[in-house]
């Protein structure tokens, strides 16, 4: 994978088990397209925010929660062939109603930027947006690898690190407006994947305890204030690899 699709969503709580469905039945489709994989998550430990948070990202309702979900393509070229294709696929025409709100998701395609772990049974995601100055690309790739690295070694099955600096502009919510992204910056999209729930909060404490954790005073390449991010259940993953 070189390439993902990033999407946060959101969907009514009465919606849970018809999203579930949705996904069921659409993530083959992807799959013939190309699409190596695709997981999707349900919020369970969404923080609200001062500045930014996902709620806000997707205008999101009171009575809905947040859909944190990916698609791994082998290259952008790969996934945009399968985008072409699949406009002109008539399995495309979308059902009478939908179970979430298309026009508040916000989502975007971003290049790999770095990856670690072996894989697994997935149980629990921790998912995040961030916006990252341009300039800042290298050195907060280089935290991006410690940090994946530390996350592994503490547990974690999986993490990736992904980057887009051309991001469409859209008429309700997009990726840029989820975190108030400035002029000169990009769009970070990551997420670890953990085998439960439990074995991210073993391994978020010993990550806390890590000594090749940045001190709380360094100066970051990233501004935190504005990441949005949450903890979600693991609601379907489909691999085609």
């Amino acid at each position: 994978m070189a390439y993902f699709q990033g999407f946060i969503i959101p969907v009514p709580k009465k919606n849970k088990e018809a999203y579930r469905k949705m996904a069921q039945e659409v993530a083959p489709f992807f799959a013939e397209y190309g699409a190596l994989r695709t997981v999707e998550c349900w919020g369970d430990n969404v923080p609200h925010g001062k500045t930014t948070d996902m709620y806000g990202a997707v205008n999101a309702e009171e009575n809905e929660d947040i859909v944190f979900s990916w698609i791994d393509w082998e290259s952008k070229q790969a996934c945009d062939k399968a985008a072409d294709s699949m406009t002109k696929d008539e399995r495309m025409e979308a059902p009478g109603e939908m179970p979430f709100d298309g026009m508040r998701m916000i989502y975007s395609g971003f290049e790999l930027l770095g990856k670690h772990g072996q894989g697994g049974p997935t149980g629990y995601v921790q998912g995040y947006v961030a916006p990252v100055a341009k300039v800042k690309r290298k050195p907060f790739a280089d935290m991006c690898a410690t940090m994946r690295e530390i996350a592994v070694d503490s547990g974690a099955l999986h993490a990736v690190d992904g980057w887009a600096e051309e991001i469409e502009h859209g008429k309700l919510t997009d990726c840029k407006r989820a975190v108030k992204a400035e002029t000169g910056e990009a769009i970070a999209f990551g997420f670890v994947e953990w085998p439960t729930k439990e074995a991210y909060e073993r391994g978020s404490a010993k990550m806390r305890e890590d000594t090749r954790m940045p001190p709380s005073d360094a100066d970051m390449p990233v501004d935190g204030e504005r990441m949005i991010l949450g903890g979600f259940d693991v609601l379907l993953v489909a691999d085609s690899r």
